[in-house]
C-alpha cells in the first residue's frame, strides 16, 4: 500500500509542475498592487473556473492527501536499524576515565 502511495504521489507532483505554469497571472503583478494599468481586475469578480484551475484544485487534495498517509505510514514503521545486534567496541571495564 505504502508503494501505492508513493507511485500516486509522484505522479501528481510531475502532473501538478505543467498545470501550474501553463495557467495564466490573475492581476498585473506589482505593478497593479501599486496602481498601475489593469488594477481593477486584482480584486474584482473572478471568471468561471477553467479546466486547469479545477485540475490544479484537485492534484493539490490528491497531493496533501498522499502526503498525510505517507506520514502515517512513516510513523508506524519500524527503525532503519531495525533489531541490529549493537557491538562494543571494547569491553565495558576498559575504558579511560579522567
Amino acid at each position: 500500500m505504502e508503494n501505492v502511495l508513493y507511485a500516486i504521489h509522484i505522479f501528481v507532483c510531475i502532473l501538478m509542475i505543467p498545470v501550474i505554469l501553463l495557467q495564466s497571472g490573475k492581476g498585473g503583478g506589482v505593478s497593479a498592487a501599486f496602481g498601475g494599468g489593469g488594477s481593477q481586475t486584482v480584486f474584482g469578480a473572478r471568471g468561471a473556473s477553467t479546466f486547469l484551475t479545477k485540475m490544479t484544485t484537485g492534484a493539490a487534495i490528491v497531493f496533501m492527501c498522499t502526503s498525510l498517509g505517507l506520514a502515517w505510514y512513516s510513523s508506524k514503521s519500524k527503525s532503519v536499524v531495525g533489531d541490529a545486534p549493537v557491538e562494543n567496541s571494547a569491553p565495558a571495564g576498559t575504558g579511560s576515565t579522567p
